[in-house]
């Protein structure tokens, strides 16, 4: 049991898979947990597994992140409980098909937990841990941030939106004691696999990362100080120079005048 305290960790979509990890790791490095998820028999079951082998502070939190109230109850909690130090927004789903395979309903459920409620959620927490200059954010993104093509759209486009809003906020909070990371996973053992009908090991036979392997290289990530972790990619250069090529490109990308190759 570590009797080292660091503040009490919220951790979205904690019920299971990756979220789940991420509680066990970090009550195991001395933080107490507030756990949020729909599922409020399984948190209970994980808040005593973890108290119990911890010997931490660990509460359940019951919040569907597709319902407004539930976000807004989640964002009360970072606003007012001063003990938080650590937000990971872990919460997500993929579709079962494509775009063109579901009906307005399931896509606007997916906006809602992939994309509103970590924004949401994110801005919080970096307002109130910028004020009393010490926290961190840890935002669950996806490789196919940089891969739309491999995947559905919708679902690459709202973890190219986590991406992006974690980019934005660590340039925000640079120079101050708070910091935010983006994970990205490659296909990882999880249940969202699952939910979305997809069978993970013959989609991508060989290549699915255990779900404690990709938790224990985020968080060393997150101890580096890393705005970007992207655990599967061994060749770090790969990244750098598509960051490069990403900068060198910014300055061009708005002119007065029109790009000779489209002029009549």
């Amino acid at each position: 049991m570590s009797t080292e305290t660091k503040g009490t960790a919220i951790v979205t979509g904690a019920s299971s898979g990756i979220g789940q990890v991420y509680a066990e790791r970090l009550a195991a490095r001395g933080y107490d947990l507030i756990l949020v998820a729909r599922r409020l028999d399984r948190l209970e079951a994980l808040v005593k597994s973890i108290g119990e082998k911890t010997g931490r502070k660990v509460e359940a939190l019951k919040a569907d992140l597709t319902q407004k109230a539930d976000v807004a109850l989640v964002e009360k909690r970072l606003k007012e409980d001063a003990s938080i130090t650590l937000l990971v927004n872990n919460a997500g789903i993929s579709l079962e098909g494509s775009i063109l395979d579901n009906d307005t309903a399931a896509i606007e459920q997916l906006i809602a937990i992939n994309i509103t409620a970590p924004t949401v959620l994110s801005a919080a927490a970096a307002k109130v841990f910028k004020a009393r200059d010490k926290g961190g954010i840890i935002n669950i993104a996806s490789v196919l941030a940089f891969a739309p093509d491999l995947f559905d759209g919708i679902y690459s486009g709202s973890k190219a939106h986590v991406v992006n809003i974690t980019l934005g906020l660590a340039a925000q909070l640079k120079g101050t004691n708070v910091h935010a990371q983006a994970v990205l996973p490659g296909a990882t053992r999880s249940e969202i696999w699952e939910k979305s009908g997809k069978d993970v090991d013959a989609l991508l036979p060989g290549m699915v990362m255990e779900t404690a392997d990709l938790v224990d290289a985020g968080l060393l990530g997150f101890d580096r100080g890393e705005v970007v972790t992207i655990p599967p990619l061994h060749d770090e250069g790969q990244y750098l120079a598509y960051e490069a090529a990403r900068h060198a490109m910014a300055p061009n990308l708005s002119r007065k005048e029109v790009a000779p190759r489209y002029r009549a």
